[in-house]
């Protein structure tokens, strides 16, 4: 074997280590992702069951997609009734409080996890949870304004027009019973 095929072969084996190396970032990513989703749908699917619980007070838990709640927003800590206790804890939940670190930060949810309920008219709801995504993709539905903007990043950014917003919705009908 001369020296030229052993740099040949040092050469190709590297630029396949470089390849599994660069699989394995982009497999890294793509589990963040995936796991910003599924808290989004345990949060959405958390606050659809606390509607129809208490449906009596469903419209109180409107909030309007402009002024979501979670990062960014204080929680409420009342419990003057179910509704209150809901929103607060909701809103915990979405900044992170089920999981935190050894100095309190809150760890446990998506990254900028905010959430909006808006009524759609006669007894039904519109839930949304949107979070920030790990990079651009195509923007969310127009009709989706839950956290419009939050997420745009700075001037120039790859994230702007909301591409690096990602949202979950459900629709909740009240049943009259």
């Amino acid at each position: 074997m001369t020296l030229i095929e052993v740099l040949v072969t040092l050469l190709i084996l590297s630029v396949g280590l470089l390849g599994m190396a660069a699989l394995q970032v982009r497999l890294q990513q793509s589990e963040m992702e995936v796991y910003q989703r599924v808290q989004a749908l345990l949060l959405l699917s958390d606050m659809a069951n606390r509607i129809s619980a208490n449906r009596n007070a469903a419209a109180g838990y409107v909030t309007g997609a402009g002024s979501p709640v979670g990062v960014g927003s204080a929680c409420g800590t009342s419990t003057a009734s179910r509704k209150d206790i809901d929103l607060g804890e909701w809103c915990a939940a979405l900044q992170g409080a089920a999981e935190t670190g050894s100095d309190s930060s809150r760890l446990g949810a998506m990254l900028g996890g905010r959430g909006c309920i808006e009524s759609l008219g006669s007894d039904e709801y519109l839930i949304t949870v949107a979070w920030q995504g790990g990079g651009p993709i195509a923007a969310p539905p127009a009709s989706v304004a839950c956290a419009a903007g939050q997420y745009d990043g700075d001037g120039g950014s790859a994230c702007a027009a909301d591409r690096c917003r990602r949202v979950v919705t459900t629709i909740v009908r009240i049943a009259d019973l």
